[in-house]
C-alpha cells in the first residue's frame, strides 16, 4: 500500500472519530439542553447534512480546480471552528450557523479525499486486478472504525456535557490540521496508468458540465437511489435518540447503539463485499440493501411494543447491513456513469442532489417521529429507491468480473476514478459515512452516514 493510501486511509479513520464524539449528542442537546421542537430538531439536522451533502459540489469542483491539500487543510480549519462555536451557541440562529459551517467543512475536505481513495482504488484495479470495491471497502471500514471510537470517546466524555465532547471533536480536527499540514501531498500526478473514459454501458458520453449532467438519466436515476438510502439512514440520527427515550427513559444507551452500528461495519464490510462480489452485480446490490434498510424500519415499528432494547438494537442491525451493501455498489458504480475528468464534481453533485433531499425531508421526518406513521413511511422511501435504480446493460456491471470488465472496455480521453463507499458519506466525517465515506451516510467521512459513507453510509 502507497504512502498516500496509507494517509487517506489513516484521514477517513481520524475525520470520524472526531465527528462522531459529536454528532450522536446533537439530537439530544437541541431538544434537551436547548429545547428545541420535535420539527425544528428535524430542520437542523437537515440542514447540517444538506451543508455537507449538499455543498460536496463544492468542495469536488475545488479539488478538481486545486488539488486535494489546500482544501484538506480549509476543510479541517472550518470544522475546528464549528465545533468550538457549536460548544457555546445557545441562540436558535447560532446554533444553525455553527451547524451549517460543521457541515461545509466537511463538503470541503470529504470529497477532497474520497476523489483521492478512487484514484489508488482505480490504479489498483488496472494493474493489479483487484476490485475497486475491495479498496473502497478498506477505505469504508476505517471510516467505520473512527466511526465506532467517536461515540465511545463522546460517552466517556458525556459526563462533562456536550462542550466537552464539541471539545474533543476540535482537538481531534486540530490534530488532522497538524498532519495534513506537514504530510499531505500537493496535487497528485496522474496514477490510474491509462485513461479511462466515460464511454461504457449506459455511460452516454457525458459532458463535463454540470448542467448537462444534470439532463443524464442513467446518473440522475442512481443518484435518485441514493438519496432514498440517504434520507432514510440519516433517520439514525433522529429515530435513535427518540426511541431510546419512550423505550427506556433515557439515551445512556445511544453512544453504544452507535458503537454497534460501526462495529458490524468494521467486521462486515469486507467480508459482505467479497460475498457480494461473488454473486450480484452493482444493481443487484444496490437494490438489496434498499431493501433491506425498507426492512429495518419495518422491523423497528413492529418491535415497538416487545419492550427494552429490541426495536432500536434490531433497527441498528439491518440498517448497518443495508449501509453495507448499498455504499460500495453505489460508489464503484458511478465512475462508469460520468465524464471521468470531472470526477469530483460529479461525486459532489451525486452527494448535492441527495442533500438537497435530506433536507427537504428532515422537517416532515421529524413532525412524525413518535407517531404510528413514522416507521411505514421510511420504509416507503427506501423502497422508492428500489425503483429508482437504473437498468440497462450498465446495471450489469459489477461482482467479481467487474475489474476485468473494466479493462476491456474502450478507453479514450480522462482518468476514470470510484468515488468512496461511505458517505457520507457518503454518510457518513463518511467519513464524515461516500458513506459511499461515511456525515449523512457514514459511509464517507462524516458519512453518510455523516453518512452513508459508507457518500456511505448515509456516509466526517
Amino acid at each position: 500500500m502507497s504512502p498516500l493510501a496509507r494517509l487517506l486511509i489513516a484521514s477517513q479513520f481520524a475525520f470520524n472519530t472526531g465527528f462522531f464524539a459529536v454528532l450522536p449528542y446533537l439530537a439530544g442537546h437541541l431538544g434537551g439542553t436547548l429545547g428545541l421542537g420535535g420539527w425544528l430538531v428535524g430542520l437542523v439536522l437537515g440542514l447540517r447534512t444538506f451543508s455537507q451533502q449538499g455543498l460536496f459540489v463544492v468542495g469536488g469542483a475545488l479539488t478538481d480546480r486545486f488539488g486535494p491539500r489546500p482544501v484538506v487543510l480549509a476543510g479541517c480549519a472550518l470544522r475546528v471552528a464549528g465545533f468550538a462555536w457549536l460548544a457555546w451557541a445557545e441562540a436558535v440562529w447560532a446554533v444553525i450557523a455553527a451547524v451549517v459551517l460543521v457541515g461545509f467543512a466537511a463538503a470541503l475536505f470529504s470529497p477532497a479525499v474520497e476523489s483521492e481513495a478512487a484514484r489508488e482504488a482505480v490504479r489498483l484495479e488496472d494493474t493489479a486486478g483487484l476490485p475497486r470495491t475491495r479498496l473502497l471497502a478498506r477505505f469504508s471500514a476505517a471510516g467505520q472504525a473512527g466511526a465506532l471510537l467517536g461515540p465511545v470517546l463522546g460517552a466517556a466524555l458525556s459526563a462533562g456535557g456536550f462542550r466537552t465532547a464539541c471539545a474533543a471533536g476540535a482537538v481531534v480536527f486540530l490534530l488532522v490540521l497538524a498532519g495534513h499540514a506537514r504530510l499531505m501531498p500537493g496535487r497528485a500526478a496522474d496514477t490510474t496508468g491509462r485513461a479511462r473514459t466515460a464511454r461504457r454501458p449506459g455511460a452516454g458520453g457525458i459532458p463535463a458540465e454540470p448542467g448537462r449532467a444534470l439532463r443524464h438519466r442513467p446518473f440522475l436515476a442512481l443518484t435518485a437511489a441514493y438519496a432514498a438510502y440517504l434520507v432514510a439512514y440519516n433517520q439514525l440520527y433522529l429515530a435513535l435518540p427518540a426511541e431510546l427515550d419512550r423505550a427506556t427513559g433515557s439515551q445512556a444507551a445511544l453512544g453504544w447503539l452507535f458503537a454497534l452500528s460501526s462495529a458490524l461495519v468494521v467486521a462486515g464490510q469486507l467480508p459482505l463485499e467479497r460475498w457480494a462480489a461473488r454473486r450480484m452485480s452493482w444493481a443487484a446490490s444496490l437494490r438489496a440493501g434498499l431493501v433491506v434498510v425498507a426492512g429495518a424500519f419495518a422491523a423497528g415499528g413492529a418491535l415497538r411494543g416487545a419492550g427494552g432494547l429490541w426495536s432500536p438494537v434490531v433497527f441498528v442491525v439491518l440498517l448497518s447491513i443495508g449501509q453495507m451493501l448499498v455504499s460500495p455498489a453505489v460508489r464503484a458504480w458511478l465512475p462508469d456513469l460520468v465524464d471521468a475528468r470531472r470526477l469530483g464534481l460529479y461525486t459532489g453533485a451525486m452527494s448535492s442532489l441527495a442533500g438537497l433531499a435530506v433536507l427537504a425531508g428532515g422537517a416532515p421526518a421529524g413532525a412524525l417521529a413518535g407517531t404510528a406513521w413514522y416507521w411505514p413511511v421510511l420504509a416507503a422511501v427506501a423502497l422508492l429507491g428500489v425503483a429508482a435504480v437504473p437498468r440497462g446493460p450498465a446495471a450489469q456491471r459489477g461482482g467479481a468480473d467487474g475489474a476485468a470488465a473494466g479493462r476491456d472496455l474502450p478507453g479514450a480521453d480522462g482518468d476514470m476514478a470510484a468515488p468512496d463507499p461511505s458517505g457520507a458519506g457518503r454518510d457518513p466525517d463518511g467519513a464524515e459515512g461516500t458513506r459511499t465515506g461515511a456525515e449523512g451516510s457514514r459511509t464517507g467521512a462524516d458519512g453518510v452516514a455523516d453518512g452513508p459513507a459508507t457518500l456511505r453510509g448515509p456516509r466526517s
